[in-house]
């Protein structure tokens, strides 16, 4: 599966960017306490956006292959900062789920494609690029 390429541009204001992924785009940038405007997530909201929406994701389609009663499914992510970093998520399941069931999700949850690459081995190649 490839990913799509994200771009991100900076803007006049001081830290809010401008997020293109084909024909998307969202904006991010800092809560006003730390200097932004608060016109958009932030670097680590992206991050837990992101996890949050593959768990979902994820739940849904392993319930559907399997045929159980999931009928919804809500992630609520938040974050500390330190060594290590620390992501808390609670996942909220709807439906008519046994217990067993209900474990068998908890544990797919923790095989959803970001949480596996949040908690791997990660390996980020940058490069400047040539001045237009």
């Amino acid at each position: 599966m490839d990913i799509r390429p994200v771009t991100v541009s900076s803007t006049d204001a001081k830290f809010r960017q401008l997020v293109r992924v084909g024909e998307l785009s969202l904006d991010a940038d800092e809560p006003k306490d730390l200097g932004g405007d608060d016109a958009g997530l932030a670097p680590h909201e992206l991050v837990l956006a992101g996890l949050g929406a593959c768990t979902s994701m994820t739940l849904r389609m392993y319930a559907d292959r399997k045929g159980w009663p999931l009928s919804a499914v809500r992630v609520v992510l938040g974050a500390e900062r330190g060594t290590p970093f620390t992501i808390t998520r609670r996942i909220e399941l709807e439906g008519p789920l046994d217990a067993e069931q209900r474990q068998r999700l908890l544990e797919i949850a923790n095989k959803c494609p970001v949480h596996k690459t949040l908690t791997g081995a990660i390996a980020i190649e940058s490069e400047l690029a040539e001045n237009p």
